[in-house]
């Protein structure tokens, strides 16, 4: 049982690890919802959990919970992220954060205009921001499983698209999938984010504080209309984030401490803790600490989990006889298999056409970036949750997690294959990483 336990805490640390868990969850799923097991599945799913009081309470299935409760956690979590890289990471300088930001909105706009081109004037077009997003845990997985095949300029280039993509995606859920607004509870919100905005800026470097609020604020918002998740996006922004302390810094502290610790006594041991956790508090910011205890929790429970809620998809004979006939699965299957690697590869050909003539963009290098837009054609967990927000009716959003389940796939499998093919020759498709081979114009 240990050496188990010890092979699956190394498997977690791999990089495929989330894509793989989702697959299976997304499998079993799947399995569960076509057999003998689906009245079980179904009775699960619509199990009743309250939180609160007797006359102050949330009420709401298992599946609800999921998609408006837990999925705040994986919004807190891309909030963070993005936070980070627009302060300190690859989003900090205009020139840097230039190529992946242009990139990823054509990859979003362009899918969301072929969706919108076979479903206007019908009750499908709702549904126009399905196609947009991209599954950087599907991506980032199938990368990881060609290994150093894949150069570090182009992982770079595809998790910084990744970062902006969930920015867009953000942004979108905010504006338009939000439907009648409780005032009252919007109001409370936008106090509660006046609270979060004075601990950051009295520099409160304690975490209970920000998430004990930021529970009030995750309610204020269910509350009001405003799709839950979004809180968890305000949350981030709010927590405090410093560049973090080098190794020569934290050796230096280590010395002093040294000092420190050598002057106390056996019976004043508490000076000891005092400078050790003042230490703690200085080397790692709030966000950054918050960031690190997320990362396993959203990408190995909070996403399967999701898959395996949301990916019970039944194939009965009337969904797929007419599931070719109807205009929503041309919409997310031309959106993500060919909307979003055109509209990703537009941008980079504007970009290098136009204003970044000295990048380096030979036959072999327009190869991988090609093989890296097919992948970003895995819409999944994104494109799910947003299949939810946009209809109401079962048949409809089965009709649309159809349709995505089966351009992921495709898309998975293509671009594969293609990036497989396109690094075959590690030496043609090597250069200088494009976020920042135009730091110094």
């Amino acid at each position: 049982m240990t050496k188990f336990i010890e092979k699956y805490k190394t498997f977690l640390h791999k990089d495929s690890a989330t894509g793989i868990l989702l697959i299976i969850a997304t499998a079993a799923a799947l399995i569960i919802a076509n057999s003998p097991l689906y009245d079980w599945y179904h009775r699960f799913m619509e199990l009743q959990f309250t939180v609160g009081f007797s006359n102050f309470n949330l009420s709401y299935s298992l599946h609800h919970w999921v998609n408006d409760g837990l999925m705040a956690l994986f919004f807190l979590l891309v909030g963070l992220e993005i936070k980070h890289e627009l302060k300190f990471g690859r989003l900090q300088t205009l020139s840097s954060a230039i190529f992946p930001s242009l990139s990823a909105l054509f990859g979003a706009l362009v899918p969301a205009m072929i969706f919108y081109f076979f479903n206007k004037g019908s009750h499908y077009v709702h549904g126009w921001a399905i196609p947009m997003a991209t599954d950087i845990a599907f991506v980032i997985g199938i990368i990881a499983m060609l290994g150093s095949r894949v150069p570090a300029w182009a992982k770079v280039f595809v998790t910084t698209i990744a970062v902006v993509d969930d920015l867009i995606a953000v942004l979108v859920i905010a504006f338009f999938y939000t439907d009648q607004i409780n005032w009252v509870a919007l109001g409370i919100a936008a106090a509660l984010t006046g609270v979060l905005i004075l601990f950051n800026h009295q520099k409160v470097n304690n975490l209970t504080p920000y998430m004990v609020v930021g529970f009030f604020l995750w309610w204020a918002v269910l509350a009001s209309g405003i799709h839950s998740t979004i809180a968890g996006v305000i949350i981030a922004l709010t927590i405090p984030l410093k560049r973090e302390w080098t190794l020569d810094q934290i050796k230096e502290y280590g010395r002093n401490g040294l000092e420190v610790f050598a002057k106390i006594r056996e019976t004043d041991l508490n000076s000891a803790y005092d400078y050790l956790e003042a230490g703690l508090r200085e080397v790692e910011s709030p966000l950054v600490r918050l960031e690190r205890k997320l990362h396993g929790p959203v990408y190995h429970f909070v996403m399967p989990l999701f898959a395996f809620v949301n990916a019970g998809i039944v194939f009965n004979q009337e969904i797929a006889e007419q599931l070719f006939n109807i205009n929503i699965t041309w919409g997310i299957l031309l959106g993500l298999l060919i909307g979003k690697p055109l509209g990703i590869m537009l941008g980079v050909w504007i970009l290098v056409t136009f204003f970044y003539k000295d990048t380096p963009h030979t036959k072999a290098i327009w190869k991988v970036v090609f093989g890296i837009a097919i992948l970003c054609g895995i819409g999944f967990t994104m494109s799910l949750f947003i299949s939810n927000l946009s209809f109401n009716d079962e048949q409809t959003i089965e009709e649309a997690k159809i349709s995505v389940l089966l351009a992921s796939v495709i898309s998975g499998i293509l671009g594969y294959i293609y990036l497989r093919s396109a690094t075959k020759n590690p030496e043609l498709i090597q250069m200088e990483d494009p976020n920042t081979s135009n730091d110094s114009d």
